[in-house]
């Protein structure tokens, strides 16, 4: 629900039940073919179940690094595969990183050029195999990741996987950037992407996990 209507989608938590329950009927119904939140919300579920079998080989003990360069294409697919199913992407819209330019609505910050990215990301996932330091991989796992912008869309959901798959490397619970602290997010993000300063963000994500765990 959360890092949903965080990317500007009117979701519900009955949306969120019909669509987990298997209740969401495209090709049916033209009201669910038409509602993009319900696809999204569908999207969201399916890419959390692939979400948390990487979880689960981290917790039997593989590399975290090594599961989340594996999986994270897996991730990407599921969570689009609903629009695939009603029409609104193609299969090979799926395959890849982005091949064109990017711009993130409301930011100063403009990603790199897509002919970096192929470059860019094994790099980065180079750097998550080799940090031994748990909140490092959490805060700069997603900072880089939403940095970067490798897809077309869906980073920003990407990146909260991905952060939580860290969290879960150190035994820590999975955490849920809410909704009411957008602003506040959106911002420390913009800070360390155009100011250099990943404090603030830094700061932000350990506030979280600590509310997490006083819960």
């Amino acid at each position: 629900y959360h890092s949903l209507s965080i990317e500007g989608y009117r979701v519900t938590h009955e949306l969120i039940e019909k669509v987990a329950s298997g209740d969401w009927e495209p090709q049916q119904s033209v009201e669910d073919r038409q509602q993009k939140d319900a696809i999204a919300a569908r999207g969201y579920y399916q890419a959390f179940q692939v979400v948390k079998n990487s979880v689960k080989s981290i917790l039997e003990g593989k590399d975290s690094g090594e599961v989340v360069d594996n999986d994270h294409g897996n991730w990407y697919r599921e969570l689009f595969a609903p629009s695939v199913a009603v029409g609104l992407a193609k299969v090979s819209d799926l395959a890849g990183y982005r091949n064109g330019p990017v711009f993130i609505k409301g930011a100063m910050h403009t990603p790199p050029r897509h002919e970096a990215v192929r470059d860019t990301m094994p790099v980065f996932f180079d750097l998550l195999k080799k940090e031994q330091e748990t909140s490092v991989r959490v805060v700069l796992g997603h900072f880089i990741f939403v940095y970067i912008h490798p897809y077309f869309d869906g980073n920003g959901r990407m990146a909260r996987f991905l952060m939580n798959v860290m969290l879960a490397s150190g035994n820590y619970p999975w955490m849920v950037i809410k909704l009411d602290k957008r602003e506040q997010y959106m911002s420390a993000l913009e800070k360390a992407s155009v100011g250099n300063d990943i404090a603030d963000f830094a700061k932000f994500i350990g506030e979280q996990v600590s509310n997490t765990l006083d819960q």
